[in-house]
């Protein structure tokens, strides 16, 4: 065999891959081109799993400005000559290794994303899942990405304004750590991942290149882990404070017509970044390794161009007109260096002091092989749920209720969010803590809702309905704040493709996520794949993490959770009773946390969920409702709880429950919002419900100091906050 099979397992190409890449060349590669090869086929890069699948998502919209997936993050028109850039992206296997620095590097990498598009970043958002707290490792490991994520999020200027956490032992050898990022532009300074035409110079902007993260992308992002390697040096150490001087610095260079192209230097380095724009342009490349700054001595070719060195920057610029951009890379303090020009030959050459020492087509390096799965799998799911063998706890309401909203999935997530500056750039509008955030667009009346949402124990017991609900939930608590969602962004968190029933997971997942972006008419216009999330031979749950924008014309006019008034009704939304059969705990925090189980078929109706979030936001922009808070983990008891943390003032709910008071209050059926109006209004409502078809059921009124729920439960609001307020740090106090 020409090449070892030790070098192939450090680049995650298989022997039939090598096989194809000589057939391919005509050749056998050397060690630099079969590098580039071990990137750019990657899994991380070359989406082979999952490209297939990805085409699912439908791309047709008139707000879409670049084609999914075409460029650094997907572009939507918002109107007024206004456009948001979106992307959400993993950072799992560095973060599951050094918690700080690869949270960290996962902000500073999705922020590049977005400046590289021309695009000023305006907020940032996250999802994560640990093991849980109880467990010593996961306790650093989530003290260590929040202290990451605040770390370089602070430093930069941009606003972290939401997010969710959740933790379960499926987690606990993997964490997840997606980060998304929001920008904001004109539309006629949108910037591109072009090469553009030949002559044009390859400048190299930011810090020095060194040898941390080499093989990020195809040794740690594309296979499982194994104990016995040591992967730390494949993780990268970020600059916060230079990464934002490279945003002005960039932001202004996008504005000059002498900068053809823009693109970030994120995984694979310097051989994703100059090969992919080349490929976008139709054209070579000509990279001269000797030109690029280097912070360590005696560095191989090889390591220049896999470096996943942070805070750097390619810049492609008109030949003859260099100098002019670099005056304004000085300006700021940053070096760059013209390394390289675009050519007409269609090749990917590395040189060395002038000398060639690798050459390789760039369409090969682009078109990696792509596999489908068993179409025959079967996802693997877990157990069904029998709600008549299923007893009715010993605990009271009172006491479930309680334990609940102590529970690691569910209490106050303040510990975390305090930690983040939310308020940088002034246009934070509702704070995190809410169902979705809501900004501002200065200069304008509009406002930006933003959510993540996804959740793994759905779509470990069902995949297909899984994915449906985490588009629905995201669009619903961007729905609760009066926005209209208009695009979604995903990341898509699963074990190891290579095995039939996690592809098949996978598939199922994104063809529900597919149907439901469909019938919100918010495509997904970005995202990332992340797979091999196992550790010691267990999957993950499958994790998809959905991340919605709403728009709203007017701001001003949004509903928040918490009860406003002393004797509002309290409406809920999608229901006309509060019967229920049991089935609705099937995958519930109440079954997990109180009977120990993971169990269940979860269900939604989507003309169903999309009615009811069309009618809540014709509510809150007619000024009809004074709240609205979306009904999810933890049931109606819950939502009526955090109403009324939200606005310290207790609530009498009357309605009578007939079947399981379990289900009842802890059922986590979807497409349920609450409500809260004068009864002055209460017409109003009827006639919006009625306009959509919708039900909908008066259950109580805001008022007092407790909530009560009949003669189930009555507990003082104080009370409530007291746990929900300090469950989360007193668990990681021990």
């Amino acid at each position: 065999m020409p090449v070892s099979q030790e070098a192939l397992d450090e680049l995650a190409l298989s022997q039939a891959e090598y096989e194809a890449i000589v057939e391919r060349l005509g050749r056998e590669p050397n060690s630099l081109e079969l590098g580039l090869f071990g990137s750019l086929w990657s899994e991380h890069c070359g989406y082979k799993h999952s490209k297939p699948l990805l085409r699912m998502f439908e791309a047709k919209n008139d707000r879409l400005l670049v084609a999914p997936g075409s460029e650094n993050a997907g572009v939507v028109d918002i109107g007024d000559g206004w456009a948001v850039v979106m992307k959400v992206e993993s950072h799992n296997h560095p973060s599951a290794i050094e918690p700080y620095e690869g949270a960290a590097t996962g902000v500073g990498g999705i922020v590049r994303d977005i400046f590289a598009m021309g695009a000023r970043p305006i907020a940032l958002l996250n999802s994560l899942r640990f093991g849980p707290l109880s467990e010593a490792r996961s306790k650093y490991l989530f003290e260590g990405v929040v202290s990451g994520i605040s770390g370089y999020g602070n430093c930069i200027g941009v606003p972290d304004v939401g997010g969710e956490v959740y933790f379960s032992e499926s987690y606990s050898g993997n964490p997840l750590v997606n980060a998304m990022c929001v920008g904001l532009l004109r539309t006629d300074e949108l910037r591109r991942a072009t090469a553009g035409d030949p002559g044009n110079l390859l400048m190299l902007v930011g810090a020095d290149t060194g040898r941390d993260g080499i093989h990020g992308a195809s040794g740690l992002a594309s296979r499982t882990f194994e104990d016995e390697r040591e992967l730390r040096p494949t993780v990268q150490v970020g600059n916060p404070f230079l990464e934002k001087v490279l945003i002005e610095a960039c932001l202004e260079a996008a504005t000059s017509d002498a900068v053809v192209g823009i693109q970030d230097l994120g995984a694979a380095g310097l051989t994703s970044a100059s090969v992919e724009c080349a490929s976008n342009a139709g054209a070579g490349l000509s990279i001269d390794v000797a030109k690029a700054p280097r912070r360590e001595s005696g560095m191989e070719p090889y390591e220049v161009m896999l470096s996943e060195s942070q805070e750097r920057m390619l810049i492609v610029v008109k030949p003859g007109r260099e100098r002019e951009v670099a005056q304004i890379f000085d300006k700021w303090d940053l070096r760059s260096d013209v390394i390289g020009e675009v050519t007409d030959d269609g090749l990917a050459t590395i040189l060395d002091k002038g000398q060639e020492r690798g050459s390789v087509p760039v369409r090969l390096l682009t078109d990696p092989p792509l596999y489908r799965g068993d179409r025959n799998a079967r996802p693997l799911t877990g157990p069904d749920l029998d709600v008549a063998a299923l007893p009715l706890p010993t605990h009271s309401p009172e006491e479930v209720l309680t334990r609940l909203l102590g529970s690691q999935n569910i209490a106050s997530r303040q510990w975390i969010y305090r930690q983040y500056d939310h308020q940088v750039q002034t246009n934070t509008v509702i704070l995190p803590g809410g169902d979705a955030a809501l900004l501002r667009v200065k200069g304008t009346n509009k406002g930006l809702a933003l959510s993540t949402d996804g959740n793994g124990r759905y779509c470990y017991l069902d995949p297909y309905v899984g994915g449906m609900i985490a588009v629905a939930e995201a669009c619903r608590n961007v729905s609760c704040t009066g926005a209209l969602p208009i695009a979604l962004t995903d990341c898509l968190n699963f074990g190891n493709p290579e095995r039939p029933e996690i592809y098949a997971q996978m598939e199922k997942a994104i063809e529900g996520m597919a149907l439901a972006a469909r019938r919100f008419d918010a495509p997904v216009i970005s995202g990332n794949v992340s797979l091999y999330n196992e550790s010691r031979g267990e999957a993950i749950y499958p994790t998809p993490v959905v991340g919605a924008l709403g728009i709203t014309e007017s701001v001003g006019a949004h509903a928040t959770v918490g009860f406003k008034n002393e004797g509002d009704l309290v409406v809920l939304l999608g229901r006309d009773s509060l019967d229920s059969d049991g089935s609705d705990l099937g995958g519930s925090e109440y079954l997990e946390l109180i009977h120990g189980v993971v169990a269940g078929r979860p269900s939604i109706d989507l003309d169903l969920e999309v009615a009811v979030q069309k009618a809540c936001r014709a509510l809150v922009s007619s000024g009809v409702v004074h709240s609205a808070h979306d009904c999810s983990d933890g049931g109606l008891a819950v939502a009526l709880a955090e109403c009324a943390l939200a606005g310290g003032v207790g609530a009498e709910i009357t309605a009578p429950i007939t079947g399981r008071w379990d289900a009842a209050l802890f059922g986590e059926g979807q497409s349920r919002i609450l409500v809260s109006l004068s009864s002055d209004c209460l017409a109003n409502l009827d006639e919006i419900c009625a306009a959509e078809g919708i039900p909908y059921l008066v259950i109580g009124r805001v008022s007092g100091a407790d909530l009560a729920f009949g003669d189930l439960l009555n507990i003082p609001v104080s009370r409530l906050f007291e746990i929900y307020d300090t469950s989360l740090g007193n668990a990681l106090e021990g």
